[in-house]
């Protein structure tokens, strides 16, 4: 299948070091398409994406993917510091937080399956190294955030999705919340970091921990978006680490 994408090539971009083995989800988070596509394009603002997806399913190529876009910031993912270098960026058109958050509609959401799917025909791209821009940024991002369909995304065979059965979201006993320190604290932190986020080990659930907790829930347990490490959602963490170290080639994620 060919994929129907518009070119409107912005200038904001420069050379890789190497082939991109990540993608990176966004929100565009302004309040019309226009006026983020306008900023993506503009010199001065030193932003930009690969791809935009307007909530009509309309697809623009701004950047190459043989090319460094500037869409990541400052952050990082499974130890990668420069996400720019390491990744494609796929801005998907919604207001945000700040403007309105809403759900993302249906031919938006199709056309975000399709262009992964042919993104990862030319790219060997993890599904562990498949992100919201919040995992690599938790203190200052929250896109594309609690509504954004992980879940259908993994089922089409894109990302990691891992659901807890009761009986081990029990076992895990009390939540674990700010304060908190040992043990319980030492394993989330250990188990996040894991993961992919910046976090590092620790015993105390401070405030860093807090809003990694946020950032891994807008993404597997969107239903309750807290920063509180309760039973379900140390038992998706669980689930889905699982899930990432049988999909790494060695059976241990950097």
């Amino acid at each position: 299948m060919v994929l129907n994408v518009r070119e409107l090539p912005s200038p904001n971009f420069d050379a890789r070091r190497a082939p991109p083995d990540m993608l990176v989800l966004h929100y565009t988070g302004m309040q019309t398409a226009e006026a983020a596509i306008a900023r993506l394009c503009d010199p001065e603002a030193r932003v930009s994406a690969h791809y935009v997806v307007d909530e009509d399913g309309s697809i623009l190529r701004l950047v190459p993917e043989e090319r460094r876009a500037w869409h990541a910031g400052r952050g990082a993912w499974q130890g990668e510091t420069d996400c720019n270098a390491a990744s494609i960026g796929v801005e998907i058109v919604n207001p945000g937080h700040e403007f309105g958050y809403r759900d993302f509609p249906e031919a938006q959401i199709a056309a975000v399956l399709e262009l992964v799917a042919d993104i990862r025909g030319r790219w060997t791209i993890p599904d562990a190294r498949i992100i919201g821009h919040s995992d690599l940024a938790p203190d200052r991002k929250q896109d594309p955030g609690e509504r954004f369909p992980w879940k259908r995304l993994a089922a089409a065979g894109h990302g990691l999705w891992f659901e807890p059965a009761e009986e081990r979201i029990a076992a895990l006993g009390a939540p674990l919340g700010p304060g908190d320190e040992g043990l319980g604290v030492i394993v989330l932190r250990a188990g996040l970091h894991r993961l992919g986020y910046g976090l590092q080990p620790g015993g105390d659930y401070d405030d860093e921990t807090r809003v990694t907790v946020e950032a891994f829930q807008r993404h597997w347990r969107p239903a309750k978006v807290d920063g509180i490490a309760d039973g379900e959602t140390r038992a998706t963490l669980m689930g889905v680490l699982q899930l990432a170290t049988a999909e790494s080639v060695t059976g241990v994620l950097p």
